[in-house]
């Protein structure tokens, strides 16, 4: 793609957002297998780019491509026959970006020149795949990623704010984030009362029902504590019982063993007819070794006389073993009816393989259960008076809201009314109707917020949906734009066609107000008008042709300058890019919009 100059025709393009602290940008964009791109790389500089072409080249693919590539949804019907469409940008980010952190946290990593890399894959079927620093990562963590990075802005949008339900969260938005903290309060609070209020009518509405559960779950826990099991009793039962079952088979096999290491010590195992045992060979052994001048015998000897002292140790606690088992049949019976009692209680209250931790897990579950049944009197008491609770925070949270709302209006209606001044509706005022219902609070408060557009003085204010004819919804809306996107954080904002329905005057102010924007954030701008395009600091024009091999239609990107993009905007302005006027025309427009700029 050929290098961009600065021409007599244009201003400078604006300084690179890295190294003048913007927050960043996407240096380039490949499109491949895309709607009617087959494979198009572009260079997107800083500040304001425009995206040209006729109708039906393969605009909106543009656009189309970055919100795939930031974790939109994939849409296989805009796959080329080719069976496989992707993306692939290249984000060059501020060491501060939060977007690093993300990444990282993602096993990203940076390129070798410090960019990020995105990438994203969709087939025909439907599969897609995204790729963040060179690692397979989820859709959603991109999607996640792009919040902080690229704000789209089109005519999907406004048609969603020329509704009274957007129109309130776009004021909330604009009331700041101490605003939106306390809509996330009330939230919270409406939900909690909500919920009381729930529970507490399906406790009078069900009592009976109710009361027979909390019957059925009290004896239960009644049967359970009145045997009182504890934590791994179960298996210390059969432990005990296995013991006590075969004490006399244990005692001979512990006595034999004893004598085999130490003999017959205590002459009450029949020791005159033992053999003689280990303890008495092995201080033989030792003995003969002992006795020697070698030194490797004098070792062995020792390592006897160790092994020696660890017979003998085993032989103690042998006879501590016998010493302690106790052949006692009626403790062997209380162990056993123990152990019943408690294979009583598996076998009604816990699941199967769950044993005795299945019967304690149901005991706690059903307790917390009960208390969710209690229909007493003081339980239904208690239950309303955290109810009536609720509400009152409800109450005090949603007159901050509601205040907070209209001292919002006022600044939100004068700043799109500023922004309309400029688009040529200087006599159009706008306002918000603010209808409070406190005795029936929503979920988003106790508001009903409409925007009212009044096209000239006398003219009564009416809601912008209905008292805008087409061209004046589009003003109005990208005028709510414009005020939101200049405080937008996002280094990457791209506006699709919001021009539609506007042109003259008011189409040269939305450029102003665009390359105005640029200042501060990359803008990408798909439009259909010159007067738009004359702002660009970077101008792409997208062409068709047929593919006759693959018999569809095939589309190219490129960069225009000088002539050549004067031509392009002759082409927009009247049908004819040779045409002498157009051209004069357009570098009429060229001169007026880099004397603005400047």
């Amino acid at each position: 793609m050929p290098a961009r100059t600065t021409s007599p025709d244009r201003p400078a393009p604006a300084p690179d957002p890295v190294v003048d602290g913007h927050p960043g940008r996407l240096t380039e964009l490949r499109i491949r297998g895309l709607g009617s791109i087959d494979d198009a790389t572009l260079e997107l500089g800083s500040g304001l780019t425009v995206v040209t072409g006729e109708t039906g080249a393969g605009k909106t693919m543009v656009v189309t491509g970055l919100t795939l590539l930031f974790g939109g949804r994939a849409d296989p019907g805009r796959v080329r026959a080719s069976g496989k469409a992707g993306v692939e940008g290249r984000l060059v980010l501020p060491p501060e970006s939060p977007a690093w952190e993300r990444a990282a946290d993602a096993g990203a990593d940076p390129d070798d020149d410090g960019s990020l890399i995105l990438a994203r894959t969709v087939s025909a079927e439907g599969r897609s795949r995204a790729f963040l620093g060179g690692r397979s990562v989820p859709v959603g963590v991109v999607a996640e990623l792009s919040e902080g990075l690229l704000a789209v802005h089109g005519q999907t949008d406004q048609l969603r704010l020329s509704r009274p339900a957007e129109q309130r969260r776009a004021l909330d938005r604009y009331a700041g984030p101490a605003h939106l903290a306390l809509l996330d309060r009330y939230r919270e609070a409406h939900g909690r009362w909500r919920e009381l209020a729930a529970d507490l009518e399906r406790r009078h509405t069900q009592a009976r029902e109710l009361a027979q559960a909390a019957d059925v779950l009290r004896h239960g826990l009644e049967e359970i504590e009145a045997v009182g099991p504890e934590p791994g009793e179960d298996e210390s039962l059969d432990t005990q019982a296995k013991r006590l079952s075969d004490a006399d088979a244990l005692r001979a096999a512990a006595d034999e063993a004893r004598m085999a290491l130490v003999g017959d010590v205590t002459g009450d195992l029949g020791g005159e007819e033992a053999p003689q045992d280990a303890t008495a060979a092995l201080a033989i052994a030792e003995r003969a070794l002992a006795g020697s001048d070698d030194p490797t015998l004098v070792l062995l000897a020792q390592d006897l006389a160790d092994a020696v002292a660890v017979v003998s140790d085993v032989a103690g606690q042998l006879a501590g073993y016998v010493a302690d088992l106790d052949a006692d049949p009626a403790r062997l019976a209380e162990v056993l009816d123990r152990r019943a009692a408690i294979t009583a209680l598996v076998r009604k209250f816990a699941g199967p393989g769950e044993g005795l931790a299945g019967v304690l897990a149901w005991a706690e579950d059903a307790a917390g259960r009960l208390a969710e049944l209690d229909v007493s009197d003081e339980a239904l008491e208690a239950l309303a008076a955290a109810r009536d609770a609720a509400r009152a925070d409800v109450d005090d949270l949603a007159a901050q809201l509601s205040a907070g709302r209209r001292a919002a209006a006022e600044g939100f209606a004068a700043e799109v009314g500023a922004e309309l001044a400029g688009l040529a509706m200087k006599s159009a005022s706008v306002s918000f109707s603010i209808d409070s219902h406190p005795d029936d609070p929503g979920p988003d408060g106790i508001d009903d917020v409409v925007l009212l557009l009044a096209p000239h003085p006398g003219a009564p204010p009416r809601p912008v949906h209905k008292g805008a004819s087409g061209g004046e919804l589009s003003r109005v809306m990208l005028a709510i734009e414009v005020v939101f996107a200049g405080a937008d954080p996002v280094p990457v904002m791209v506006f699709d066609e919001v021009d539609a329905g506007v042109g003259g005057q008011a189409a040269g102010e939305i450029g102003r107000r665009l390359a105005r924007l640029a200042r501060d954030h990359q803008v990408v701008v798909v439009t259909h008008l010159a007067q738009v395009a004359a702002f660009a600091d970077t101008h792409l024009v997208v062409d068709k042709s047929p593919d006759t091999d693959a018999g569809v239609t095939a589309t190219d990107i490129r960069a225009v300058e000088d002539e050549d993009r004067v031509r392009e905007l002759a082409r927009m302005l009247s049908g004819l890019s040779d045409s002498d006027t157009g051209q004069a025309h357009a570098r009429e427009l060229l001169a007026v919009a880099a004397t603005a700029r400047g």
